[in-house]
C-alpha cells in the first residue's frame, strides 16, 4: 500500500476506534516474571499469602506490566499490518492507572486514533489513546496516549 493511501487511511480513522485486543489473562507467572525483570518483588505482587490479607484478597498486577502490555496490544490492531513497514514507540503524552488488576482478571485494550503528524518521507507519527479494560469491571485499569512512529 502506497504512503498517500496509508495517509488518507488514517486521516479517515482519526477520533474512530482502530482496535480492540482479544482478552489476556493476567497470571501470577506473567506477574512473576516481570517482578524478576524489573526487580520490582514488592509483597502486593509477588507474595501470595501476605495478599491474601490485603485489603485485595490476592496478588495485584503492576501498573507497568499492564502499560508494557500496550505494544502487545496494539500491535494485534489492523493498522499494524497495512502496508506499515516498521512501528516503533515514540513515547507516551499521559498515562493514568485507575483499577488495580487482580490475578487471574482478563484484560483487553481499546484503542482510538487520536491523532496524526506527518514528520518527512515515509514517517507517520500516531497518537493512540489506549483504554485497557477488565473483564466485568466498569472501571477500566489504565488510560494511556500511546505515540508511535509509522514507517511506510
Amino acid at each position: 500500500m502506497s504512503e498517500a493511501l496509508i495517509l488518507d487511511q488514517l486521516k479517515e480513522n482519526i477520533g474512530k476506534e482502530i482496535g480492540l485486543s482479544e482478552w489476556m489473562e493476567i497470571t501470577q507467572s506473567r506477574i512473576n516474571a516481570f517482578a524478576d525483570c524489573t526487580e520490582d518483588r514488592q509483597w502486593i505482587h509477588v507474595n501470595e499469602e501476605m495478599a491474601k490479607h490485603s485489603p485485595f484478597g490476592t496478588t495485584l498486577a503492576h501498573s507497568f506490566l499492564i502499560l508494557s502490555l500496550l505494544s502487545y496490544f496494539n500491535f494485534q490492531n489492523e493498522l499494524f499490518r497495512s502496508g506499515i513497514k516498521m512501528a516503533a514507540n515514540y513515547g507516551l503524552n499521559r498515562v493514568r492507572f485507575i483499577n488495580s488488576v487482580p490475578v487471574g482478571s482478563r484484560i483487553r485494550n481499546r484503542a482510538v486514533l487520536k491523532e496524526i503528524n506527518e514528520k518527512g518521507p515515509g514517517r507517520i507519527l500516531i497518537n493512540l489513546e489506549n483504554t485497557v479494560e477488565i473483564e466485568g469491571q466498569e472501571k477500566p485499569a489504565m488510560k494511556a496516549e500511546m505515540l508511535a512512529m509509522l514507517f511506510v
